[in-house]
Formats: structure tokens, sequence, C-alpha cells
């Protein structure tokens, strides 16, 4: 890993000149003292690397100076596959190697479209993080070391030992046989049987992966598109306890409503999130689904009034009784009443 990152901090200063030691830092996602280390052992090794002291100091390459790098690694490669989101790179946690692979592409790039490359770079603009109407895009995170381990799991075809948190419920460990990666508006999925049935885990909910060395129980070729296309097939049409739900939520709510449950759609039916509708009073009307009724009701009791279910009927009425139930607990009794006074600056005391 030392010799990948190496070669990062050489790419970096042919490529934009003189840096700071913070900034290589946060470049290479490594602590100063460590890039001070790193610029020691170039220098040791023949790169000529010099430190300009002062203000506007910071090290950097004799003019002229050439690379002759090896090809890309394993994860570099495969970071290139996914390279169409950067999103994508980062939910596999393939973003370390997909920064260190585009740094090698530019490199090897001929002197004369270097230039031409840059600036063709600055008018592209993939997946930003909030759309037209403002609505931010949350990116998932997936610990490098988790997305790791079902990585190699999935790759290598081994049974997989997975500490996943379904929605409303405690977490468990499990071990699946893993099929293959998918990321789909900016959430990862990982793919798998468990005991012979289809299985579908969102990875921001794996806490925990383990790959085991048993061989997984799978087909040697897929096409991941045809089984992703039937696993969404599947889930549209819904077990026995699943639940969807209209709603109309405020948008201070999205967030939190989205992240408790199975799926978000439009209120139609199709699509996901950017295909919401918008009401006057800027409450965003869309279509979630949850696991059963306790686990929708459980979810949507948590945002109050920031949600309104609009859809099943049975569902309003379970929460009107349950707000009923909470007013009357707690409604002022006569005897509560007058002992509550009310001093002239507008203060309540009890007696």
């Amino acid at each position: 890993m030392r010799a990948d990152r190496l070669v990062s901090l050489v790419l970096l200063l042919r490529q934009r000149g003189q840096l700071t030691a913070d900034t290589l830092a946060r470049e290479l996602e490594v602590s100063t003292r460590t890039v001070l280390r790193d610029i020691e052992a170039l220098s040791a090794a023949g790169v000529p690397v010099y430190a300009e002291r002062g203000r506007h100091g910071g090290f950097a390459l004799l003019p002229d100076f050439q690379t002759a790098l090896t090809g890309l690694n394993h994860d570099e490669a495969l970071a290139l596959l996914v390279a169409g989101s950067r999103r994508g790179a980062q939910l596999f946690g393939l973003g370390s190697a997909l920064a260190s692979a585009m740094l090698k592409v530019f490199d090897a790039l001929p002197e004369g479209l270097r230039g031409t490359a840059a600036g063709a770079a600055q008018r592209l603009l993939i997946d930003p993080e909030t759309d037209l109407l403002a609505r931010r895009v949350d990116a998932e995170e997936v610990p490098d070391a988790t997305a790791a381990e079902v990585r190699r799991a999935v790759f290598a075809g081994q049974k997989l030992r997975i500490h996943y948190a379904p929605p409303g419920r405690s977490p468990t460990w499990r071990t699946v046989d893993p099929i293959g990666l998918v990321t789909v508006r900016n959430q990862g999925y990982l793919l798998a049987t468990r005991a012979g049935a289809d299985r579908t885990y969102r990875l921001s909910r794996v806490l925990d992966a383990e790959a085991l060395g048993e061989p997984a129980q799978r087909p040697d070729a897929v096409d991941l598109d045809r089984v992703w296309q039937e696993r969404n097939a599947q889930f549209r049409n819904g077990g026995d306890d699943q639940v969807a739900v209209q709603v109309r939520v405020d948008p201070a709510g999205r967030k939190d409503l989205v992240g408790t449950a199975l799926a978000v759609f439009d209120e139609r039916g199709g699509g996901g999130a950017q295909d919401e509708a918008s009401d006057a009073d800027g409450r965003l009307r869309l279509t979630v689904v949850f696991q059963d009724a306790r686990h929708a009701t459980w979810a949507l009791w948590q945002l109050s009034t920031l949600v309104e279910v609009l859809a099943p009927q049975w569902l309003r009425t379970s929460l009107h009784h349950r707000a009923a139930e909470i007013a009357a607990l707690y409604a002022p009794s006569p005897r509560n009443e007058r002992q509550l006074q009310v001093d002239d600056q507008g203060s309540s005391t009890y007696d």
C-alpha cells in the first residue's frame, strides 16, 4: 500500500506542481507526518523532490522529471469499471483506488492531450448533490473495511457472514451466498441467497462483514442486470406482510422517512425519489414501503406532523387512535388546572 501511495504522491506533484504537506496529506488521506516520511523515502530512492521554505513554500519535483509506472493494480482496475459514478466507487469501498487510478491514467496521456482532457473534465458534472428542486441527494456511508470484505467474498465466490440491521429491528448475524453488488440512485445493495432463498441487503445496513473460506453456492456465471430486474419485480409485488403507504412529507422529514423505509416510489408506483410530486405547500407526495404494519406505524409516528399518511385508511385510523390516547393521557385534569398558576410575567409555577 505504501508503494501505491508514493506513486500517487509523485503524480500529484507532477500534475499540480508545488504542494504543501497539508495539501498532500488531505489528497492522500494520511497524516502530515506520513507525508514527510514519504518525501524522505522518495529522496533516498533518487526521486528529485525538493522543499521550498517560507510562507508560500511546499514540495515540488525538478522540471521534466518523468515516471515509469507499472500497470494498474486489481482494485484500481475495478475502480475504473465503476468510474462512471464516483458515488458507486465510494459505496463499494473503491474511492481511494479510483483516485489513484485516475492519476495514473492522466499521467499516461500524451502531453498534448492533458490540457484538453482537463478542460473537458471541467465541462462535465456527474450526479451532483442536489437536483433542480434543491433536494439533497444524501450519500450512504459504508466503511471501507466492511465494503472491502463484502467485495472480497463476492469476487472470490466465498460465503459471507454479515452483521445486518434491518429497519426497526435489532442487528443479527447471518451467513449468505453473495451473487453481486449493485448501486442504484446513490444506494448500494448486496444481492445474495440465504438457505437457497433470494435476499437483497442494503450495504449501509451491513455493520460488519467476514468472508468465510467456504465456497458460495452460486452459478459460475451471472447476468446481474437480469437478476436485479427480477429482484426489483419481486420486491414491488411485495410479501404478505409488506405495507405500501402513500404520504405527504415535509422536506425536513424526508431523510428520516427514507432512512427507515424499505423502498421509496412515486405516488404512481413507478421510478424513485426523482419522481416525487410536490404540493403547493412544498410537501412531497411519495409512496414508501415498510416491512410490516408495526414497522410502518412506528416509523411514521416518529415523524409527528412532518408526515401525513394519505393511504391506506387503516393506518390513518391507527395513528389517529394513538394520538387520541396520548392526548387523553396528558390532558389537564380540573385539579391540575387549579394548581397551575400564572404569575404576572407569564411564567408558570405549581403549588
